[in-house]
């Protein structure tokens, strides 16, 4: 049977009978599928690279950054609950096609950079645990990939359970590495005043907001809570976005947390030695300072996410196509169409750490295109109902959206400056 992203009564756990607690626990689920593109191998190699090149400089990004993608995955998991469609979909029913074609044709760039970002992390781990090549880890990570997607396929709770405990992995893998490293706090609180320190570190931040507010997820939730709530069970309106509000800030707090870990960690043990500013020279560096389980451990994590990930980033593909364009392919096939561009630049031996942080960069141009049409719907009376934002959270969202942009534009200034 193919994998089908339309609303079925196999998708839709309807909540049991029972007080206020148990169902709002059968309620939560999509925002920990959705929060796993906020600990994918992209933001593995941004942190580090922030953290080894300028310590804790950036730290103030990425708080920011979480802040703003907390807000933008509620109102995404909202407009899926108001409306029962994703926002494609709904780009796809109130713009005009040409403008429809133009943001199906961006959204499918993101969606390859987020594969890409997810082939090559999962690859660097399989090296650095068992001497893979990166070719032989690639094909190993499409493989393991295919058998989440079954998961999937197979049932919707079992597929937000596994990916949960993926992630749990690796926000374990990062508490540990935590608790191994002397944090100066003087250091740690000059790294939340706003500041950049040339070109490169504003390179940096643009890669920390991509990595960070990914845009594919932002097509993802809305079509999550769409395919996972009913309206025929009747439960309040108050209910769902309760349920919604603490699904999205539990999920992407633990998101927001692994994040900053990543950079504490880096600048803690990487700023200031000659290690390089790679995955693999982290890997190295954490064996020396802090002991082989510490290294293991970050290898492990890298693996996880880029398991998980990959399988997200497919589904996020899905939701894609069919809602811009109205067509559907199965998603095996979708991953095997993924599989090949990824493959293609591991084969050709490009540096990974650079690569990774090239994707991210990418992607945080990508976002203003899901952001502006999110903002704009979610306002809406004629398409959310009682469920618009209020003025205030449009504003805020509006604000986040249009710094993102100044950002990028800043930087393409900067880059192409004499």
């Amino acid at each position: 049977m193919k994998p089908s992203l339309e609303v079925s009564s196999d998708t839709i756990p309807v909540p049991p009978p029972g007080g206020m607690k148990q169902r709002m626990v059968a309620l939560m689920g999509p925002a920990f599928v959705a929060a796993v593109a906020y600990v994918d191998p992209g933001n593995f190699a941004i942190n580090v690279e922030s953290g080894a090149r300028f310590g804790f400089l950036l730290l103030w990004v990425v708080l920011v950054a979480n802040a703003v993608a907390m807000l933008l995955q509620y109102l995404s998991a909202k407009l899926g609950l108001a409306t029962g469609r994703s926002l494609p979909e709904l780009c796809r029913d109130h713009y005009p096609r040409p403008v429809v074609l133009g943001l199906w044709l961006q959204a499918e760039v993101v969606v390859i950079m987020t594969d890409l970002a997810e082939f090559i992390g999962g690859a660097v781990a399989l090296n650095l645990l068992f001497g893979l090549s990166m070719l032989q880890g690639g094909t190993i990570i499409a493989v393991a990939s295919f058998l989440v997607l079954a998961v999937r396929t197979a049932r919707q709770r079992r597929f937000e359970a596994l990916i949960s405990g993926l992630l749990a992995v690796v926000a374990g893998g990062f508490l540990y590495q935590t608790l191994q490293v002397t944090v100066p706090l003087s250091d740690a609180a000059a790294g939340l005043v706003p500041r950049f320190d040339g070109a490169a570190s504003m390179l940096l931040a643009a890669g920390v907001v991509g990595a960070t507010v990914m845009p594919h997820a932002v097509y993802l939730h809305s079509a999550l809570t769409r395919e996972r709530f009913d309206p025929s069970h009747g439960l309040p309106r108050r209910t769902l976005i309760r349920a919604q509000r603490v699904d999205i800030v539990l999920a992407m707090g633990v998101a927001g947390l692994v994040n900053v870990a990543m950079l504490v960690v880096a600048a803690a043990m990487l700023h200031g030695t000659a290690a390089e500013p790679t995955l693999a020279g982290a890997h190295a560096q954490f064996a020396q300072s802090a002991g082989s389980l510490t290294a293991l451990l970050f290898a492990i994590a890298l693996l996880a996410s880029g398991v998980a990930s990959s399988s997200v980033g497919v589904y996020a593909g899905q939701v894609v196509m069919q809602g811009f364009l109205r067509r559907r392919i199965p998603l095996y096939v979708r991953r095997c169409l993924a599989v090949v561009p990824a493959l293609a630049v591991l084969a050709f031996g490009v540096e990974p750490t650079q690569a990774l942080v090239f994707s991210q960069v990418v992607l945080s141009f990508g976002i203003p295109f899901a952001l502006v049409p999110l903002v704009l719907l979610t306002r809406r009376p004629d398409v959310m109902g009682d469920w618009a934002n209020r003025k205030i959270t449009t504003t805020a969202a509006a604000s986040a959206s249009l710094v993102i942009i100044l950002l990028n534009a800043a930087l393409v200034i900067v880059t192409l400056a004499p």
